[in-house]
């Protein structure tokens, strides 16, 4: 019998789905330039922004934004659940989910139409708290720039003054907070989760990652890569390109920071790493190194749960039309009521 993994099936997409990933991959492919820059003005035309709701709830969520740096504009949306105390009302706790769009570092923000919709569902499923961070990007800010912002974004959470100035619903529990990213926000949420193992913080406390799909890579061609070729979003070619923008000059991409698993790796057995959920879809070519993450997780002593969607492609759960992306809420709300149910 052959040893051989079988083949996933055919990838089939609603025609509207392909419609919207055809259009998404040409936006980023016309907005990259060779020389290693971005048509920041062609690219802002093309991705469709989302604003705050702070005094009309959408589908139950109001949401704002609040500035944590204004010299970088580094700022975070809140997307908080009608009942959550926002009148000083007395309600039961909800955990805080710290969420990190996609993009490969260089594109979307936290106000993009698709991730303003992905974060009020996170805040009205679970129910939690929603904080979607609006990091810098690349070319123009380069590693560790995402990974400092998304560290500071805690640390502005963890001061007492944010409790004092109300910026924050009552009943935001800091002891209970998830980091959550998708694709490099995939990324971005496990080294902010190394830092915060390491940052002594007062307040808040991560309990639980959830790693969707995430951004990690290597010098090494994996079969994933070689054979799911033409599939939305992730190409060879392109997460080159975002790698290449993104590292230090002179770095290739068995960095720590893109082959988080591999020779440069950083050793967190002696952490107190958070539970981590690993999403992986059968037709993302980054698949490879999704599962070589989850099995590191677990040689470092972590507890970590892998997750399979084998007819999904990359970024699959941003289209809410798709009965998996569903059906992965419900995955994330169970791994977090299995977390919190442990305290």
């Amino acid at each position: 019998m052959s040893s051989e993994k079988p083949q996933p099936a055919k990838l089939a997409i609603p025609w509207r789905t392909r419609l919207v990933l055809t259009m998404i991959s040409a936006a980023t492919d016309l907005s990259r330039r060779s020389n290693g820059t971005i048509n920041r003005r062609l690219l802002n035309l093309l991705d469709f922004k989302s604003s705050p709701s702070p005094n009309k709830p959408i589908h139950s969520i109001i949401s704002s934004d609040i500035t944590v740096n204004p010299t970088r504009n580094l700022w975070f949306r809140l997307y908080t659940p009608e009942n959550s105390g926002v009148d000083g009302s007395d309600t039961a706790s909800l955990p805080v989910v710290v969420f990190f769009h996609g993009g490969g570092f260089s594109f979307l923000s936290a106000a993009s139409s698709s991730y303003d919709v992905v974060c009020r569902r996170f805040a009205r499923k679970f129910p939690a708290i929603v904080l979607s961070v609006n990091y810098r990007l690349t070319p123009e800010h380069r590693f560790p720039c995402q990974y400092d912002d998304g560290l500071d974004v805690l640390q502005f959470l963890d001061n007492d003054r944010v409790r004092a100035n109300r910026l924050l619903p009552p009943n935001a529990d800091l002891s209970k907070c998830f980091l959550v990213g998708d694709s490099a926000g995939a990324n971005l949420a496990h080294h902010v989760a190394v830092r915060a193992c390491r940052a002594g913080f007062q307040n808040v406390k991560v309990i639980g990652l959830v790693s969707i799909q995430p951004y990690f890579g290597g010098q090494e061609r994996t079969k994933s890569e070689l054979q799911l070729v033409g599939y939305p979003f992730v190409t060879v070619e392109r997460t080159d390109w975002c790698w290449r923008v993104f590292l230090p000059d002179g770095s290739d991409r068995d960095h720590y920071a893109v082959n988080v698993s591999g020779p440069n790796a950083e050793n967190i057995s002696d952490l107190d790493f958070p539970d981590t959920m690993v999403i992986v879809g059968g037709f993302d070519p980054l698949q490879d190194w999704q599962r070589r993450y989850y099995e590191w997780l677990k040689r470092s002593g972590k507890e970590a749960t892998l997750i399979e969607y084998p007819n999904m492609f990359h970024a699959f759960y941003i289209f809410p039309e798709l009965p998996e992306a569903s059906q992965l809420f419900s995955e994330v709300k169970e791994f977090v009521a299995k977390r919190l149910s442990k305290l």
